[in-house]
Protein backbone atom coordinates (compact mmCIF):
# COMPACT_ATOMS: atom_id res chain seq x y z
CA UNK A 1 0.00 0.00 0.00
CA UNK A 2 1.21 3.32 -0.96
CA UNK A 3 1.80 5.84 2.12
CA UNK A 4 -0.68 8.70 3.09
CA UNK A 5 -0.53 12.35 1.96
CA UNK A 6 0.10 13.72 5.59
CA UNK A 7 -2.45 16.38 5.82
CA UNK A 8 -5.98 16.55 3.90
CA UNK A 9 -8.15 19.38 3.92
CA UNK A 10 -12.07 18.56 2.97
CA UNK A 11 -14.42 20.57 1.66
CA UNK A 12 -17.91 20.36 2.28
CA UNK A 13 -19.58 18.64 -0.99
CA UNK A 14 -16.72 15.72 -0.17
CA UNK A 15 -17.76 15.15 3.04
CA UNK A 16 -21.35 15.38 3.06
CA UNK A 17 -21.21 13.11 0.10
CA UNK A 18 -19.02 10.40 1.75
CA UNK A 19 -21.63 10.93 4.95
CA UNK A 20 -24.39 9.73 2.65
CA UNK A 21 -22.99 6.82 1.32
CA UNK A 22 -21.26 5.82 4.57
CA UNK A 23 -17.86 5.83 3.55
CA UNK A 24 -16.43 8.85 5.51
CA UNK A 25 -13.93 6.74 7.10
CA UNK A 26 -11.72 6.44 4.00
CA UNK A 27 -10.51 10.00 4.78
CA UNK A 28 -9.17 8.70 7.90
CA UNK A 29 -7.13 5.89 6.13
CA UNK A 30 -6.19 8.41 3.20
CA UNK A 31 -4.17 10.90 5.40
CA UNK A 32 -2.59 11.47 8.18
CA UNK A 33 -4.72 14.62 9.55
CA UNK A 34 -8.04 15.46 8.21
CA UNK A 35 -8.68 19.07 8.69
CA UNK A 36 -11.78 21.21 8.42
CA UNK A 37 -12.74 24.86 9.22
CA UNK A 38 -15.34 26.06 11.43
CA UNK A 39 -17.12 26.96 8.17
CA UNK A 40 -17.32 23.75 6.96
CA UNK A 41 -18.11 22.28 10.26
CA UNK A 42 -21.47 24.82 10.17
CA UNK A 43 -22.14 24.14 6.36
CA UNK A 44 -21.72 20.09 7.17
CA UNK A 45 -24.16 20.31 10.03
CA UNK A 46 -23.87 16.45 10.99
CA UNK A 47 -21.81 15.46 13.86
CA UNK A 48 -18.33 14.27 13.10
CA UNK A 49 -15.83 11.87 13.89
CA UNK A 50 -13.50 12.69 16.04
CA UNK A 51 -10.31 12.26 13.77
CA UNK A 52 -11.47 15.44 12.19
CA UNK A 53 -9.88 18.19 13.35
CA UNK A 54 -11.23 21.71 12.95
CA UNK A 55 -9.33 24.30 12.12
CA UNK A 56 -9.30 28.00 11.08
CA UNK A 57 -6.94 29.90 9.31
CA UNK A 58 -4.44 32.45 10.84
CA UNK A 59 -4.72 35.11 8.57
CA UNK A 60 -8.56 35.56 8.07
CA UNK A 61 -7.87 37.99 4.97
CA UNK A 62 -6.63 35.80 2.70
CA UNK A 63 -10.17 33.85 3.16
CA UNK A 64 -11.75 37.16 2.53
CA UNK A 65 -10.01 38.14 -0.36
CA UNK A 66 -11.09 34.49 -1.57
CA UNK A 67 -14.36 35.02 -1.29
CA UNK A 68 -14.86 37.46 -3.61
CA UNK A 69 -14.78 34.61 -6.20
CA UNK A 70 -15.63 31.21 -4.37
CA UNK A 71 -18.23 30.04 -1.09
CA UNK A 72 -16.87 30.93 1.97
CA UNK A 73 -15.87 26.98 3.03
CA UNK A 74 -14.24 26.55 0.27
CA UNK A 75 -12.15 30.30 0.87
CA UNK A 76 -11.94 28.85 4.42
CA UNK A 77 -10.27 25.39 3.17
CA UNK A 78 -7.62 27.35 1.11
CA UNK A 79 -6.67 30.10 3.01
CA UNK A 80 -6.15 27.24 5.62
CA UNK A 81 -3.84 25.41 3.27
CA UNK A 82 -1.16 28.34 3.55
CA UNK A 83 -1.21 27.34 7.18
CA UNK A 84 -0.01 23.76 6.24
CA UNK A 85 1.66 23.84 3.03
CA UNK A 86 1.90 19.84 2.65
CA UNK A 87 -1.34 19.36 2.68
CA UNK A 88 -3.95 18.69 -0.13
CA UNK A 89 -7.54 20.41 -0.39
CA UNK A 90 -10.74 17.89 -1.79
CA UNK A 91 -12.81 20.09 -3.64
CA UNK A 92 -15.16 19.11 -5.70
CA UNK A 93 -16.42 22.69 -7.48
CA UNK A 94 -15.04 23.50 -10.42
CA UNK A 95 -14.54 27.53 -9.94
CA UNK A 96 -13.05 26.89 -6.45
CA UNK A 97 -10.57 24.22 -8.15
CA UNK A 98 -10.02 26.56 -10.84
CA UNK A 99 -8.64 28.97 -7.82
CA UNK A 100 -6.47 26.42 -6.49
CA UNK A 101 -4.90 26.01 -9.84
CA UNK A 102 -4.52 29.22 -10.39
CA UNK A 103 -2.27 29.55 -6.48
CA UNK A 104 -0.86 26.58 -6.82
CA UNK A 105 -2.36 24.48 -4.63
CA UNK A 106 -2.62 20.67 -4.12
CA UNK A 107 -5.90 19.70 -4.79
CA UNK A 108 -8.13 16.48 -5.70
CA UNK A 109 -11.72 15.82 -6.03
CA UNK A 110 -13.87 13.13 -4.02
CA UNK A 111 -13.54 11.01 -7.25
CA UNK A 112 -10.13 11.19 -7.28
CA UNK A 113 -9.71 10.20 -3.65
CA UNK A 114 -11.89 7.25 -3.82
CA UNK A 115 -10.09 6.18 -6.98
CA UNK A 116 -6.86 6.38 -5.11
CA UNK A 117 -8.27 4.63 -2.10
CA UNK A 118 -9.02 1.61 -4.84
CA UNK A 119 -5.42 1.61 -5.56
CA UNK A 120 -3.86 1.71 -2.22
CA UNK A 121 -6.39 -1.28 -1.40
CA UNK A 122 -8.06 0.75 0.72
CA UNK A 123 -11.52 -0.43 -0.82
CA UNK A 124 -11.82 -3.25 -2.86
CA UNK A 125 -14.41 -2.60 -5.14
CA UNK A 126 -15.03 1.33 -6.39
CA UNK A 127 -18.57 0.61 -8.63
CA UNK A 128 -20.86 -0.40 -5.17
CA UNK A 129 -19.35 2.82 -3.95
CA UNK A 130 -20.48 4.77 -7.37
CA UNK A 131 -23.68 2.87 -7.14
CA UNK A 132 -24.16 4.37 -3.71
CA UNK A 133 -23.29 7.87 -4.81
CA UNK A 134 -25.75 7.42 -7.94
CA UNK A 135 -28.33 7.38 -5.36
CA UNK A 136 -28.12 10.77 -3.84
CA UNK A 137 -28.59 14.02 -5.49
CA UNK A 138 -24.89 13.81 -6.86
CA UNK A 139 -24.99 14.32 -10.30
CA UNK A 140 -22.20 12.83 -12.48
CA UNK A 141 -22.62 11.71 -16.19
CA UNK A 142 -22.19 7.95 -17.40
CA UNK A 143 -19.00 8.37 -19.14
CA UNK A 144 -17.76 9.93 -15.73
CA UNK A 145 -18.94 6.35 -14.28
CA UNK A 146 -17.18 4.33 -17.12
CA UNK A 147 -13.81 6.34 -16.65
CA UNK A 148 -13.78 6.00 -13.35
CA UNK A 149 -14.32 2.33 -13.64
CA UNK A 150 -11.88 1.83 -16.38
CA UNK A 151 -9.15 3.74 -14.32
CA UNK A 152 -10.28 1.95 -11.26
CA UNK A 153 -8.97 -1.58 -13.34
CA UNK A 154 -13.14 -2.56 -12.54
Amino acid sequence: MKQKSKNGIVDTSCLILLHKVEELKILKHLFDEIYITSEIKNEFGEELPKWIKIDDPKDDTYKKVLEIEIDKGEASALALSIDLPNSIIVLDDQKARKVAFKINLSYTGTFGLLLRAKKNGIIKELRPILEKIRNTNFRFSDKLFVLLLKEAGE
